[in-house]
């Protein structure tokens, strides 16, 4: 797609449901992100998030999507120990939880990591910015590479991982004209989230875009839905109807023979 000027949409996908939907409105790339620890599990990060956890949610999305590309996140202190960890930990994710390739957080410090998994036979996606996994160590969620030194770390994680064999790369909160450098840069395709419109696609996170996490929404997300609304209408409406007894009607209630209801009462007296 890169090759042929093709843009590339990705969104987050985290249960069979969801990745039915993605599959059916033709994305080519699911990601089952670390993201699902605050948008389904209620976490403050992804720290807290486990390979228990991006195993089950893998598992979900690869039975409900079978166009896509699965993509699913390696957790916080799964790959970074050593490559031997990372291999086992990648090896799940693509044995048990279904993923076509896995996607890592970090450059430089990880590229070495992320050539042994390349050629063991594991397809690894990138992940260089704002990297969710170190907010601690980043000092919080702030856009990354706007001073000199700053931009130059960027790039350099960009092009070492594209040595090292990965076959593309997100970044995000990168400042556009910066992205835009990268992608030119790189054979490999980037995909933005928080980086302008010059990268070779965008990913965007399923509940952002559909309205149903009204707790934070990112500078960088649209909506293109408000579901969350309309789910809470949805909601309110049931409660009215069960409570004034408009639901179930008749129509969405089965039937008996009466006369078989009338002997078994009768049986009972």
């Amino acid at each position: 797609m890169k090759r042929d000027g093709e843009k590339i949409p990705m969104v987050t996908a985290y249960d069979y449901t969801a990745a039915r939907i993605a599959d059916a409105a033709g994305i080519p790339i699911i990601l089952v992100g670390d993201s699902l620890g605050m948008v389904v599990l209620g976490y403050d990060s992804t720290v807290p998030v486990t390979m228990d956890d991006m195993v089950r949610h893998g598992r979900m999305v690869s039975r409900g999507s079978s166009e896509a590309l699965v993509v699913v996140d390696l957790p916080f202190m799964s790959y970074q120990v050593d490559a031997a960890e990372a291999l086992r930990n990648a090896g799940r994710l693509m044995q048990e939880g279904g993923a076509h390739t896995v996607k890592m957080e970090g450059g430089v410090s990880i590229a070495g990591t992320v050539r042994r998994m390349v050629d063991a036979g594991v397809p690894v996606m990138g992940h260089i910015g704002l990297t969710p996994q170190s907010v601690n160590a980043l000092g919080g969620y702030r856009v990354q590479g706007r001073t000199k030194a700053a931009a130059r770390r960027v790039l350099d994680d960009a092009l070492a991982l594209q040595e090292a064999g990965a076959y593309s790369v997100v970044l995000e909160c990168v400042p556009a004209p910066l992205a835009k450098v990268i992608t030119e840069r790189l054979t490999i395709p980037t995909i933005g989230i928080g980086a302008g419109p010059d990268c070779d696609g965008q990913v965007q996170v399923f509940h952002d875009m559909l309205g149903l996490f009204p707790d934070f929404v990112p500078k960088h997300a649209r909506k293109y839905a408000e579901l969350g609304s309309d789910m809470t209408r949805a909601f309110e409406w049931y409660a009215e109807d069960v409570r004034n007894g408009a639901f179930p009607s008749e129509a969405e209630s089965f039937t008996m023979n009466e006369r078989l209801l009338v002997e078994l009462l009768g049986e009972e007296s």
